[in-house]
């Protein structure tokens, strides 16, 4: 029953062919057998997914409406709060934390008539491009277990593409969707900055955390954006926009629509990565799309420049974790200054370190100019070629990575290939545009290539038209 679609569930349970607790309890029993493979998740939540469960059948005996989301298995990333249950982000510093709230995508979720069946396996605090920075092991991608399945999001990304959940909760930063979702063949969103609350989100870096979805189809990762979106008084940040039917407006049609190829991101992409993207652009044109050629020229420095922003973000977001409020406290320290010295070097992950150090170095005196305000000029230079081009094209499709996914291991001990590796994602994450990763087909060993659209802030309805045109093809 996991393998369904948001619809089909819905419909199911209308027509009182199943209830949602079945739903709920097959999901449960088979996630936990199939977990194994790939250790996508590290929670699960049978009381929390029943109770909801009842919550929804109630609704349907009673003849209400049951929500968008109604019976459908949802996992959530492993940096989103849940009350209740614990939620790690991946990290031994917060390894029994269990918040005392929900985040409101949570929330509007479980309002949607959602069942949250477990929470995922990722990066440690979101920090990563393959999972393998877990403090629980890494995540084996579900189309080729000796390979990494992306990061950070990749246990949410694995879970869906396992069929062990319906659809699920990503966070992204530079990437950490779009990656995760083109390595492991199914649909992932970045909504435009603000259009998801933060509110429970663990933060990572500020400016550039959006939570959005994944599924195994675009009209599915439509359905669920529309049922978190919206303003959220909790967070400042979020927009107070509309949040259209984004599934009522997929019909196929995108003929007329005009399309920017930035043809500088192709000459990064490789082999069979490089000839997927130029067949999948050739469909575009085939479903009567027009294809232009576009320049964003500050893409050069985009890596540079987000790497100086987020680990500087970061650096200042996790010095909360020190031992004295909440999660790992070392019982190694003889003074306040032990404490804070052995807490931080026990609880935090190698690539965690990397970039507090790094982003303290970035924000300290004599260097702010030189480097992070000088970034901030870049991440505005990234914005305006993107301005400048929506006003000629209504989208622009490129690579989501340059090659195809890789193995366990591979790239591990070479950070500066890894980051490189979210060369065309990071632009759109610097921007705040929504973009998305759609799949468009597999290498001659079968692993999965997504193709990446990109639009103009708040026009997800838009991105969403283009990728179910592409995706029916």
């Amino acid at each position: 029953m996991t393998a369904d679609s948001i619809q089909s569930i819905r419909e199911g349970l209308l027509r009182k062919e199943f209830s949602a607790v079945e739903v709920a309890r097959e999901a449960l029993v088979f996630a936990e057998r199939e977990n194994p493979k790939t250790n996508a998740f590290l929670l699960f939540s049978a009381e929390r997914a029943v109770a909801n469960a009842e919550r929804v059948d109630a609704r349907i005996a009673a003849g209400e409406e049951p929500g968008l989301l109604a019976g459908v298995p949802v996992a959530v990333k492993d940096v989103i709060l849940t009350k209740g249950l614990r939620t790690t982000c991946g990290s031994r510093i917060l390894e029994h934390y269990v918040p005392p709230y929900d985040a409101t995508v949570v929330e509007r979720i479980e309002a949607a008539g959602g069942l949250i069946i477990g929470k995922t396996n990722c990066d440690e605090f979101a920090m990563g491009s393959s999972n393998e920075n877990s403090a629980f092991g890494p995540v084996r991608n579900p189309a080729a277990p000796d390979r990494v399945p992306g990061g950070s999001s990749g246990g949410s990304a694995a879970a869906v593409a396992q069929k062990t959940a319906v659809i699920s909760l990503g966070s992204d930063t530079g990437g950490s969707i779009r990656q995760p979702a083109s390595f492991c063949g199914v649909v992932g969103v970045t909504p435009t900055y603000g259009r998801v609350s933060r509110y429970g989100l663990v933060a990572f870096a500020s400016s550039l955390d959006h939570i959005g979805p994944f599924a195994r189809s675009v009209r599915d990762a439509a359905t669920l954006l529309e049922a978190m979106a919206g303003r959220d008084p909790l967070d400042s940040t979020s927009a107070d926009a509309p949040v259209p039917n984004y599934a009522a407006h997929l019909d196929g049609h995108v003929r007329g629509m005009k399309i920017g190829v930035p043809i500088s991101y192709m000459r990064h992409a490789l082999g069979e990565t490089y000839e997927l993207i130029d067949k999948a652009i050739r469909r575009l044109k085939g479903l009567g799309c027009e294809l232009r050629e576009i320049s964003l020229p500050a893409t050069d420095y985009a890596v540079a420049a987000y790497y100086i922003i987020c680990t500087a973000e970061a650096s200042s977001n996790l010095a909360r974790f020190d031992g004295a409020r909440y999660g790992l406290r070392s019982a190694a320290s003889a003074t306040l200054s032990d404490m804070y010295h052995n807490t931080r070097g026990e609880g935090f992950g190698p690539e965690v370190k990397r970039r507090i150090m790094l982003g303290t170095y970035v924000l300290s005196h004599g260097y702010y100019d030189a480097y992070y305000k000088k970034a901030q000029k870049v991440r505005a230079l990234i914005t305006r070629d993107f301005t400048n081009a929506f006003q000629s094209v209504d989208a622009i499709v490129a690579p989501v990575s340059p090659f195809p996914v890789f193995r366990i291991g591979e790239k591990v001990d070479d950070p500066m290939a890894m980051y490189l590796s979210d060369i065309y994602t990071i632009t759109g994450s610097l921007a705040g545009i929504p973009c998305m990763s759609v799949p468009c087909g597999t290498t001659n060993e079968g692993l999965p290539v997504g193709l990446q659209i990109l639009c103009n802030h708040f026009h997800e309805q838009q991105m969403f038209r283009l990728a179910d045109a592409f995706e029916r093809r």
